[in-house]
């Protein structure tokens, strides 16, 4: 049985969370938050989540996490067989992470959390996102799954990671960096099915006991 640690209200941790039921792979939960605690260090070398146990080991970072699962767990694959067509879901996934998600975190803290995050951070994360979300244009399918016809690995990360740069640069600039395409209709297509909506519903339940968590570490000091 796997266990996957971390919380739900993470798009990280959903990522891995439908793969998981994606592929209908026996798992269980456990709940981390990112406490910096000693056993959290020990298990996520950066404190970090989400992780897995498996086979009595540790595994984190999580598209090594869903690298490994796909490969131990052929059945009900999330890639395709042809290596050149699977690369192109890889493609997707490492641009949508590292060139939209990654650079719409630096507006996290005021988009989301409350923060102020500062003018010279907003310019330079505008300018990457426009051209990112022009470049991820020429990548994406949309017909109708994010790569092409079939779902894949790269719908897991698109369906956690594309909501929040939209939500984000609209909260910081006023517009939706991804307006031009069709995420919206993705997203709903996305809904129908179950995993997504489990990891929906978990994940509003959750971000309501996160921010709970937090409003107490911050009065305790």
């Amino acid at each position: 049985m796997i266990t996957l640690h971390g919380f739900s209200a993470s798009n990280y941790y959903n990522k891995v969370k439908l793969v998981l039921l994606e592929k209908a792979i026996p798992f269980e939960e456990k709940l981390q938050w990112l406490d910096g605690s000693p056993e959290l260090a020990a298990r996520s070398p950066l404190g970090k989540i989400p992780f897995i146990e498996a086979s009595g080991q540790t595994l984190c970072e999580s598209q090594v996490i869903i690298d490994y699962l796909e490969s131990a767990y052929p059945q009900q694959p999330l890639l395709p067989k042809d290596p050149l067509a699977a690369a192109k879901q890889r493609e997707l996934i490492q641009f949508i992470e590292l060139h939209l998600e990654l650079v719409a975190r630096e507006l996290y803290a005021e988009a989301f959390f409350g923060g102020k995050v500062s003018d010279e951070t907003k310019e330079k994360a505008q300018r990457l996102l426009k051209r990112n979300a022009e470049a991820f244009g020429r990548l994406a399918k949309f017909s109708p799954h994010v790569g092409g016809a079939e779902f894949t690995l790269a719908d897991c990360v698109a369906y956690v990671h594309l909501p929040l740069v939209s939500m984000a640069s609209k909260a910081i600039y006023g517009e939706d960096v991804l307006a031009a395409y069709p995420v919206k209709d993705y997203l709903k297509l996305l809904g129908e099915r179950a995993s997504v909506q489990r990891v929906a519903a978990d994940r509003k339940e959750n971000t309501i006991a996160m921010q709970k968590w937090r409003a107490e570490r911050k009065a305790a000091g």
